[in-house]
């Protein structure tokens, strides 16, 4: 049974946050835990697929019993949910990761953002945004989220590329059309679809494009 169908009964309630004098050691211990759950989540979608992971698998792959687990998440909605806001996490800071450095050479941006592509991170999330077409419980949770991540995705873009914003329209269209491509390129190559020799060439094209657009961008500027 996935996770967003499991009606575990609710556990103890969490702590509450620490005060304002800091973190306790409680707390801090709470939140490790926390996050160890949420990467056995992960790591449970990963292996099984999304249809086939229980809360029960979840807390034996984090190494706790189902007590445990329930006193930090209530149930699997809860879980899962703290699982999609840490993917999301993840690819933005991936992204900040593919923007770092001042030139902003679209070669080394496009190679850095395709390795995270194939981190387990990334399987993940593509197992979750295709149960979600047939699944309205975790549609329920992922489509909100969704909307949450491209808010802050391209308010990140936006601080990151200044040099971009005087035509916010071409910015548009490299950043749908760079995201859209490799995450596209990534599901083929998982599914077996895209031939990886087609990788490198494919790569190599949008570079050239996003090179194209920003030099449109660039002569467009008043000097």
């Amino acid at each position: 049974m996935a996770l967003a169908t499991v009606r575990s009964a609710p556990g103890p309630r969490a702590s509450r946050p620490p005060s304002a004098k800091g973190p306790t050691q409680q707390s801090l211990k709470s939140a490790q835990t926390r996050a160890r759950l949420i990467d056995a989540t992960i790591r449970c979608i990963v292996k099984y697929g999304y249809a086939d992971t229980t809360t029960p698998q979840v807390a034996a792959e984090a190494g706790l019993s189902r007590g445990a687990m329930l006193h930090h998440f209530e149930n699997g909605v809860a879980l899962i949910k703290a699982a999609i806001v840490e993917l999301h996490e993840k690819r933005l800071r991936a992204f900040r990761r593919a923007a770092e450095g001042d030139d902003h050479e679209p070669a080394a941006m496009v190679k850095t953002y395709w390795r995270q592509l194939q981190k387990p991170a990334f399987i993940a999330f593509h197992e979750l945004a295709l149960a979600a077409r047939t699944n309205a419980d975790l549609a329920r949770i992922l489509h909100p989220l969704q909307v949450e991540f491209r808010e802050k995705f391209n308010q990140q873009a936006v601080q990151l590329f200044p040099e971009w914003q005087s035509d916010p329209e071409r910015f548009a269209i490299a950043m749908s059309f760079s995201q859209t491509m490799m995450e596209g390129m990534a599901i083929g190559m998982l599914t077996g679809a895209m031939n990886e020799a087609m990788v490198e060439p494919m790569l190599r094209q949008m570079e050239l494009q996003i090179i194209a657009l920003k030099d449109e961008v660039m002569k467009a500027q008043p000097s």
